[in-house]
C-alpha cells in the first residue's frame, strides 16, 4: 500500500494538517489575537484548509478522471465512487460528531438547536454554523463538492458519451462560474463589519467555498492534458506560486486590506489566489522523490491527517480550554500544556485511524472496486 502512495502529495497533507495543529496551538498561549505573529499563524493555519481542499479535488478529481478513462460512466459507477468517498469520510466524522457531542455534555454545556443539521452536512450550507464543532465547516463543502459535480459530471456523460474528458472540463467551469454569481449575491446583499464576520458568513460556507476543491479538478485535468509541460516547468511553477502566495499576503498587511473595508477583493480574488498558488505546488511535489530522514514521519503524520484534523480542536483543544484557566497560567505550565495538547492529539488519532478508520477503509478496498 505505501508504496502506491506519491511521497510529494503526502507531504503536502503532512504541511497541510501541521499548519492547521500549529495555529491552534496559539489558543494556549495568547488572549491578544491581533498580534502580528499570532495573525500570521492563524492565516497559515486557514492556508492549511485551503491546500486540503486543493489537494483533496485533485485527487477526487483524478479518480473521477480515471473512471471516465476507463468508460465506467454508468450510474452504478457513480453510486460506486460515493459509497468508497463516504466510507473514507463518514464513519471518521460520525464518531467524532458523537465524541463532541459526549464532551458538550461532560461540561454542561448547551448544544445548538440546529444539531439535527450536522448529521446531513446542511449546518454551514448558506449561512454560518453554529459555534460547535467548528471544524466540521470544510467537511460540509467537501461531501457537497463530490456530491454536486460528480452528478453533473455524469449527467453529462450520459449526453454527451464520446466526449468525456471535454464534459469534465466544461462542468467544472460551468459550476465555478455559478459559484462565482453567487459570490456577486453575496457581495451586494451581506454586510461585513470584520473578518470574523466574512470567515463566518462566507470563508466556511459550503456553497461560497465549492470552487476551492473544484480548482484541484482543473488541476488534476490540466496537468494529464499536458504532462509534460508540467514536469518540466514544474520549478517555475513552484516559484511563481511562492511568488503569488507570498505577494499576496504582503499586499494584505502592506495596505491594511480588510473584509470590511475591501470586501471586494477577499470575496473575488483572496481564496482563489490562494487555491491557485496552492495548486502550482503540485508539478513539483508529485515528482519528489522519498526523503528517506523524514519519508517515515511523512507518511504516519499524512495517513493520520484526517483523524488529525477533526479531533485536536473541538474535542481536545476546547477540552483543555475548559479545565484550565490560562490567564493565570505561567508560561512553562503554557508550554505544558501545548505539548500535552499535542501529545493527546497524536495519540488519539493514531487510535482512531489504527482501529476504526484503516479496518473500515481495509473494508471497503476489498468490497467496493
Amino acid at each position: 500500500m505505501r508504496k502506491e502512495r506519491n511521497f510529494g502529495l503526502d507531504l503536502l497533507r503532512a504541511i497541510a494538517i501541521t499548519l492547521v495543529v500549529v495555529s491552534h496551538c496559539t489558543y494556549l498561549f495568547v488572549q491578544d489575537s491581533d498580534q502580528a505573529i499570532v495573525l500570521i499563524i492563524r492565516t497559515l493555519g486557514a492556508v492549511g484548509v485551503d491546500l486540503f481542499f486543493v489537494l483533496s479535488g485533485f485527487l477526487i478529481g483524478g479518480l473521477l478522471l480515471k473512471e471516465i478513462e476507463n468508460k465506467r460512466t454508468k450510474f452504478s459507477n457513480l453510486i460506486t465512487f460515493w459509497k468508497r468517498r463516504w466510507l473514507r469520510t463518514l464513519p471518521n466524522y460520525y464518531l467524532l460528531l458523537l465524541l463532541n457531542i459526549g464532551v458538550f455534555f461532560v461540561f454542561s454545556k448547551a448544544l445548538p438547536d440546529q444539531i439535527g443539521s450536522y448529521f446531513v452536512f446542511l449546518h454551514n450550507f448558506s449561512g454560518p454554523q453554529p459555534p460547535f464543532f467548528t471544524e466540521s465547516w470544510s467537511l460540509s463543502i467537501e461531501e457537497y463538492a463530490y456530491l454536486i459535480l460528480p452528478f453533473l459530471i455524469f449527467i453529462g456523460l450520459l449526453l454527451f458519451k464520446k466526449d468525456g474528458k471535454k464534459v469534465f472540463l466544461w462542468t467544472t467551469l460551468a459550476v465555478i462560474a455559478i459559484g462565482f454569481f453567487l459570490k456577486l449575491q453575496f457581495y451586494y446583499q451581506d454586510n461585513v463589519y470584520s473578518y470574523k464576520d466574512w470567515s463566518a458568513l462566507y470563508r466556511k460556507v459550503v456553497i461560497y467555498r465549492l470552487d476551492s476543491i473544484y480548482f484541484g479538478f482543473l488541476l488534476v485535468y490540466f496537468m494529464r492534458q499536458w504532462s509534460d509541460f508540467f514536469k518540466n516547468w514544474r520549478v517555475v511553477f513552484l516559484i511563481l506560486g511562492t511568488v503569488i502566495f507570498t505577494g499576496t499576503h504582503l499586499l494584505i498587511y502592506g495596505l491594511n486590506l480588510q473584509p470590511q473595508t475591501d470586501l471586494e477583493f477577499f470575496v473575488f480574488m483572496y481564496l482563489p489566489l490562494i487555491s491557485i498558488s496552492c495548486g502550482m505546488v503540485f508539478p513539483f511535489t508529485i515528482h519528489m522523490k522519498p526523503l528517506f530522514s523524514v519519508s517515515e514521519l511523512v507518511y504516519f503524520v499524512s495517513t493520520r491527517s484526517y483523524a488529525i484534523y477533526l479531533t485536536n480542536f473541538s474535542a481536545i483543544l476546547m477540552s483543555i480550554l475548559f479545565v484550565f484557566d490560562l490567564e493565570a497560567a505561567s508560561v512553562l505550565m503554557q508550554i505544558s500544556l501545548c505539548v500535552l495538547y499535542l501529545a493527546i492529539t497524536v495519540g488519539f488519532s493514531n487510535l482512531v485511524f489504527i482501529y476504526f478508520e484503516k479496518p473500515i477503509l481495509n473494508y471497503r478496498d476489498k468490497n467496493l472496486r
